[in-house]
């Protein structure tokens, strides 16, 4: 169950259809239910969209029940899987837990910094707190409770979620980044074989704090004459991130690219030589997983999610919230291939841990495990 679905895509999107690939694979089947875009010609079976109001043009639609259809086929499953709390997870609660149909919820965002970022005129102790009461009950409710990552176990554990709660990191599908074509080249962005190159890709959005990086990388410039920028992805802010570089002056040395299809994001970054992110507000860091598996060493500043993935000197460099350290990071990165070369081989190791072969296998026993305490508890229908 998730508040959106394809056609909008993020990295919550992805960690579904690719786990719920898997596990059709694997011989079961997965439904995903949502809301809205109920015009949208799937090309995938099984999803199940319940009519609801667009909220704006943000991808999310505001709907408070299913359709009768989607109701009655909500309560033929085994086990149910929430990926959103606010929405979806009230709707699994109503309609799932008179009939004891086990409920697990996995935390994708850290809700409260993602609030201070998009409603800055709510005071950010009324949001935290707004939104670990929240959490806390919702979780208290569930059979289960998954962390992508150990930070944000710890982050939920201080919103006082008292629930089990079990680190299972989001897959990612590797094998695209390990069979990298070579169909994208570098002159498609204005840039040069010689250059040495940092990217970000990702949502472009006030939380992953993309003005920090481009000072970050103003400053790392003006020491590397042949560093540049390319920037990736779509969001909010992609006015904006092209008008910020237009404004620093940095149209000769940064480009801002926009989105490019999910299929293509092995081939693009296949062209970088290192990973760049600014963001604080991760979970779990699917585009930097990513940029790992295609041998890219990373710099990011230490905080949860980020710093669950990045081994400091290792396939990267965590930072300090300081442009300067940052920048000197980068600096040392590029001026040392030998440096590159060695974590890029760490990068890809450091990956494998996250492959979705794995992360699905490890969330499938819990499935079981659940679907057979309810079996114990009561027989399944039919």
């Amino acid at each position: 169950m998730a508040d959106t679905y394809k056609p909008y895509i993020s990295g919550v999107t992805n960690c579904i259809s690719l786990s719920k690939q898997m596990l059709n694979e694997q011989g079961h089947q997965a439904v995903v239910f949502t809301l809205g875009h109920t015009g949208y010609s799937d090309s995938e079976t099984d999803v199940v969209r319940s009519p609801a109001l667009p909220l704006l043009n943000t991808g999310f639609s505001i709907g408070f029940n299913y359709s009768p259809s989607a109701r009655d086929r909500l309560r033929t499953m085994d086990l149910i899987h929430v990926h959103h709390p606010f929405l979806s997870g009230r709707l699994a609660l109503r309609y799932c837990h008179g009939y004891n149909t086990p409920i697990i919820f996995t935390n994708h965002t850290r809700y409260d910094l993602y609030a201070q970022a998009y409603m800055p005129f709510i005071p950010a102790g009324l949001s935290r707190f707004y939104v670990s009461r929240t959490l806390a009950r919702f979780c208290a409710a569930c059979d289960l409770v998954i962390a992508p990552s150990a930070g944000l176990k710890k982050v939920l554990r201080s919103f006082g979620v008292q629930s089990d709660i079990e680190v299972i990191p989001n897959g990612v599908d590797l094998t695209p980044h390990r069979s990298v074509q070579g169909s994208r080249h570098r002159s498609e962005f204005g840039l040069l074989g010689s250059d040495l190159l940092l990217i970000y890709l990702g949502r472009i959005g006030p939380e992953k704090n993309l003005d920090f990086l481009l000072r970050a990388f103003a400053l790392a410039q003006s020491r590397v004459s042949n560093l540049k920028l390319l920037v990736v992805g779509g969001g909010p802010r992609l006015a904006w991130a092209r008008a910020e570089v237009k404004g620093r002056g940095l149209e000769s040395v940064a480009r801002v690219a926009g989105p490019v299809s999910y299929a293509d994001v092995p081939e693009v970054l296949a062209l970088a030589d290192i990973f760049a992110t600014a963001s604080t507000t991760e979970v779990h860091p699917l585009s930097l997983i990513e940029a790992l598996a295609s041998g890219l060493p990373a710099i990011g500043i230490a905080s949860p999610g980020i710093e669950d993935t990045i081994v400091n000197g290792q396939n990267g460099f965590l930072c300090s919230y300081n442009e300067h350290e940052f920048a000197d990071r980068i600096v040392r990165l590029s001026a040392d291939a030998e440096l590159r070369h060695r974590m890029a081989q760490e990068a890809r190791c450091s990956a494998e841990r996250y492959d979705v072969r794995r992360t699905v296998a490890a969330t499938l026993k819990h499935y079981e495990r659940l679907i057979e305490q309810r079996r114990r508890r009561q027989p399944l229908p039919g």
